[in-house]
């Protein structure tokens, strides 16, 4: 990778060995918005409340743990914002010049990407995926078919929505074309939501119309079919180039994979419950371990492909699934994996697999932020001039 791109009217190369002294100079000075998901029902939020076809979640809670843990690190100017109507407002009068997006959106439509959409139109940099990419991985089916275009396997599906395809029938020639004489188990979910809500198993075709036209009802937005896979589950966390292990940076040339777990299910259990029913413990998943390198370093090699392949720019996860005779197959992608900061008993399934690399909290959440500072300052330099001022 060129890392020494001369920037317009400086004197000097960037040059990723002078990260860590550029950041230690940012800590005084650079002032962070961490952003959560604005509450609709809240007085001056919006100017009308709309329908949310995502599942709606603040994300406060989290988004004030990276607060605290940027802080901890060294920044000393870190505030805590919500995504509503009133976000140019708020950032502008806290003079801010980066922000970090934990946030999924306050209503309406592909509601992921609004905040990212409204900070580019701000000029404001950010950690996280662009407005087209937190659609793309947000809205299932069109993540499936970008799977498809760079030939990595996923769980055949159809998509359905009752404007103007009408009420669902099997016998739907494009359903027929997907899914031809398999006749279920099937998966019916939303193509845009979180923490498995409003996912449902349904072992017969004939039951597929009411669970559907359930699943519109709940989100008023497109429902996705899946053919069920009935093998094991997992999930891998997928980031940037830079990682931060002990406190020191490096970087690869390569996206860090990490986290390569394997979902559990308790008897009966066959799609994973969602975290808000049941939060992610240590019984609830478990890292893959050499004693099956191949599947590990499988998993690990097909999240870098896609994470390169599509070009992203911030932590994802990837959740896989095999069939009966072991082959894996991307079912969906994270866009905005829990960071929640590991308790006794409680983690996220990216915060679990930590301390194979040697790696903290902090060093996960450095590195995320540095990684988007060495984007910044290698390949976009013209768009922070305000952050150069400060160096």
């Amino acid at each position: 990778m060129n890392n020494s791109l001369k920037y317009p009217n400086q004197n000097y190369h960037y040059d990723f060995s002078l990260l860590p002294e550029y950041i230690e100079k940012l800590f005084s000075k650079l002032r962070i918005a961490v952003i959560y998901g604005g509450d609709k029902t809240a007085l001056n939020s919006v100017i009308y409340q709309t329908h949310n076809t995502r599942s709606w979640k603040s994300y406060k809670i989290v988004a004030a743990e990276i607060q605290d843990t940027l802080k901890k690190l060294g920044f000393q100017q870190v505030f805590l914002i919500p995504e509503d109507m009133n976000l140019p407002e708020n950032l502008q009068k806290n003079n801010i010049h980066l922000a970090w997006l934990n946030t999924g959106g306050v209503q309406g439509y592909n509601p992921v990407c609004h905040g990212a959409a409204i900070l580019e139109m701000l000029g404001i940099p950010y950690v996280g995926h662009n407005p087209l990419y937190s659609s793309i991985l947000d809205n299932k089916h069109i993540f499936k078919r970008e799977l498809l275009a760079i030939q990595v396997k996923t769980a055949t599906f159809f998509t359905w929505h009752p404007y103007p395809q009408g009420k669902f029938n099997p016998t739907d020639s494009n359903f027929q074309a997907a899914f031809g004489d398999y006749s279920g188990p099937f998966i019916v979910k939303p193509v845009s939501g979180r923490a498995s809500l409003h996912v449902y198993l349904v072992d017969r075709v004939t039951d597929l119309p009411d669970i559907m036209e359930c699943v519109y009802q709940a989100t008023d937005n497109m429902v996705l079919v899946e053919k069920y896979l009935p093998g094991r589950e997992f999930c891998v966390a997928v980031g940037g180039y830079v990682t931060c292990i002990g406190g020191k940076l490096y970087k690869k040339n390569q996206p860090f994979a990490f986290s390569a777990l394997e979902r559990i299910f308790e008897p009966g259990e066959r799609i994973f419950t969602s975290m808000d029913q049941k939060p992610i413990s240590g019984d609830r998943a478990k890292l893959i371990t050499e004693a099956e390198l191949k599947l590990k370093q499988d998993l690990l090699q097909l999240s870098q492909k896609v994470y390169t392949h599509l070009g992203l720019q911030s932590l994802i996860r990837i959740d896989i699934r095999t069939d009966n005779d072991g082959i894996l197959s991307v079912l969906e992608a994270n866009p905005k994996p829990d960071l929640k900061r590991p308790q006794p008993g409680i983690s996220s399934l990216v915060a679990l697999g930590l301390d194979e690399y040697k790696m903290s909290y902090e060093d996960l959440i450095i590195s995320i932020f540095a990684d988007r500072l060495d984007y910044l300052f290698s390949r976009i330099p013209k768009n922070i001039d305000h952050i150069f001022a400060l160096l």
